[in-house]
């Protein structure tokens, strides 16, 4: 087994800060091991709660990786946790700005630098009533594509029953289960020859985000509705 990747202070800081509130709940981890141990990875996961990013740095962590978060610019102004975040290597997205293109060319290079990028292609937490994710931007496909890499599907589940971004509440008990499944990387061959016009890049992120929706109705034991809800 490969040895853990560093992650100097910030990294340090952020486990102090974030494996405790793993302790909100019973952690499960499913297919954990098609984390590759070294070299680059995209992570592509859902998005139900502000829990989300603590849990699924921990659960990176514990997989001997160091993640990379793509997360909204407004996050690095959040007090303690926006130092965390920018200092071990989190990379702000000013979604809608004339830095956005910024924010894609800083995760491509933290991919062609051997580390994982971890992105919610919904851009923020779902904000459908059940839970089921929203329709996404396509700036994951674009990050796919441009990128020969593993590109991973990985469904979590459980956080918003501790903290539902929906209704607002907070309840940490009775102990919650929060699963991870973490799906094989997804062949996007077909698609890398192809121009990246705005139809590619929809069928790319929809064909990603749909190995993360089997996920998580594999977990859930439900089926979700028939259309994404939101934009993207």
């Amino acid at each position: 087994m490969a040895d853990r990747e560093k992650g100097g202070f910030w990294v340090g800081a952020a486990a102090v800060l974030f494996y405790p509130l793993t302790w909100l709940g019973h952690s499960v981890y499913r297919g954990a091991e098609r984390i590759p141990r070294q070299g680059p990875a995209l992570l592509v996961l859902n998005h139900v709660s502000h829990l989300d990013p603590a849990v699924d740095a921990v659960f990176v962590h514990r997989n001997r990786r160091v993640p990379r978060f793509m997360a909204k610019e407004s996050l690095t102004k959040v007090p303690i946790f926006g130092k965390i975040l920018l200092g071990s290597g989190g990379i702000p997205v000013s979604r809608g700005t004339s830095e956005a293109g910024d924010s894609l060319r800083a995760a491509h290079e933290t991919l062609r630098e051997g580390k994982v990028v971890v992105i919610y292609p919904e851009g923020t937490i779902t904000k459908d009533p059940l839970g089921w994710p929203k329709r996404s931007y396509t700036g994951v496909a674009r990050l796919a594509l441009e990128n020969d890499v593993p590109v991973i599907p990985v469904a979590r589940w459980g956080t918003q029953d501790i903290w539902n971004g929906y209704s607002k509440k907070f309840r940490p008990l009775p102990r919650k289960t929060v699963v991870h499944s973490v799906g094989e990387p997804v062949d996007l061959s077909a698609y890398r020859e192809k121009d990246r016009s705005p139809a590619v890049l929809r069928e790319v992120t929809d064909l990603l985000m749909g190995q993360v929706l089997d996920l998580l109705v594999e977990i859930r034991g439900e089926r979700p509705p028939a259309k994404p809800t939101g934009n993207g």
